[in-house]
């Protein structure tokens, strides 16, 4: 019962707004994993490792969008606010996704694909950095999970419903629900922790790169790492990888996405709950990476499976790497409010575009190894850059958010708490 009257408390409109806005940011990065084997065979593409290596292409495309705008819009978000990217934002990946709908080639598809990667990259990073900024520190983490939890929704809707429509009105379909999301943000508020910062806290990004930081950031986005290479490689290329696990029957990328979003979706609830249970996100990442490696295993390893357990297999593996909420959190509580949006931002886009490089690994590896083989390989990788990252990094569950970064300081270390703004 404490736990429900906790999550009702946290249900006010920034949070709900927060969460429908990244709903409809998972919608759209879902779209191209959805219609990618369709939209490529009516674009002429009849050849399956030609629409395999021109799909890598485009996702790539997208991830490195992602990872562009992850820049552009964390450091605008702490200079101009979180609110002034969770409109920009919107507005650019909307017009992407109606762009999209009228791309004729590969490389018309894979630029709107960038464009609408760049828009995109915006979205959670601004809302998690406003929802953590907004609620006390015991309550922040039931926040962010309610945000991301609507936001994984939205992964399973466009599973859902991507597979049947065509994949022209799937993009348009994307675009006009982030032009509609626009409307309800003009009854949010901008954070308190933001419009308060005296003039030394101005944000600076470069105090990423000092005192140690910077390994704390790359650390962030380490324990990030498996998420990606889950969602890119075993669900997306799910027809392929099967194929060459020798699965008897046909397994779809639509289905593969939509029963491990469902996953997702649960395991970011689950994580989040979990986390405030243990206060501790670490040790709640860290029971989710663990399981996590050993489906993975199974579903590299295990002969005899068929479509079914695959969609099962996927189900659980989405489950137990669904701390997508815990993760951005820790690490926008691991930073100041000077550099949090650049943080919380960069972030999950660089966890994204982490993509890039996993499917890369896969794509020469799978010419050296079985296809099976190539992708345990890429998620033993993921897994141990995982573990050791989360390994590095501070607990934050009960850290104070209203302080700055120093030009001429260390990061706080795990006990100690920095100053607040002055």
């Amino acid at each position: 019962m404490t736990r429900l009257r906790d999550l009702r408390s946290v249900l006010n409109l920034t949070v709900l707004v927060a969460g429908l806005g990244y709903f409809v940011d998972l919608f759209d990065i879902t779209l191209f994993g959805v219609v990618r084997v369709a939209s490529l065979k009516d674009l002429g593409l009849t050849d399956p490792a030609d629409i395999l290596q021109k799909g890598l292409f485009i996702y790539n495309a997208q991830m490195a969008g992602m990872m562009v705008g992850g820049l552009f819009w964390g450091m605008l978000g702490d200079r101009k606010g979180r609110l002034s990217v969770m409109f920009g934002s919107i507005l650019l990946y909307s017009a992407a996704n109606l762009a999209n709908a009228f791309a004729w080639d590969v490389t018309s598809y894979a630029v709107c694909r960038f464009f609408g990667g760049l828009g995109l990259a915006g979205e959670l990073g601004a809302a998690i950095t406003l929802v953590a900024e907004s609620l006390p520190k015991e309550k922040r983490g039931l926040g962010t999970t309610v945000v991301a939890t609507l936001g994984m929704l939205g992964i399973v809707v466009a599973a859902l419903v991507a597979q049947h429509l065509h994949w022209k009105t799937a993009y348009v379909t994307g675009g006009v629900l982030g032009l509609a999301l626009l409307f309800t943000r003009f009854k949010v508020s901008e954070s308190a922790l933001f419009t308060h910062k005296a003039g030394p806290a101005k944000a600076n990004p470069l105090l990423l790169l000092q005192g140690g930081r910077f390994l704390t950031y790359l650390c962030c986005i380490g324990v990030g790492v498996p998420i990606y290479f889950t969602t890119g490689i075993l669900f997306v290329f799910a027809p392929e990888l099967t194929a060459g696990l020798n699965v008897q029957g046909t397994v779809t990328a639509g289905n593969a996405i939509l029963f491990g979003s469902v996953g997702l979706t649960l395991g970011d609830l689950l994580s989040g709950l979990l986390s405030q249970w243990l206060q501790s996100r670490k040790r709640a990442v860290g029971l989710g990476l663990c399981a996590w490696f050993v489906l993975v295993l199974v579903y590299g390893l295990m002969p005899g499976l068929t479509p079914t357990l695959i969609y099962f297999l996927s189900f659980l593996i989405g489950l137990c790497v669904g701390y997508w909420a815990v993760l951005v959190t820790m690490a926008a509580e691991q930073f100041g409010t000077n550099i949090r949006a650049t943080v919380a931002t960069t972030v999950p886009n660089f966890v994204r575009g982490s993509a890039v490089l996993a499917a890369s690994a896969f794509g020469v590896l799978k010419g050296h190894l079985t296809v099976g083989h190539a992708a345990l390989a890429v998620g033993a990788m993921c897994f141990g850059v995982a573990l050791l990252s989360l390994a590095r990094l501070t607990e934050t569950f009960h850290r104070d958010l209203d302080f700055v970064e120093s030009p001429d300081a260390a990061r706080a270390g795990a006990d100690s708490q920095p100053g607040p703004v002055g």
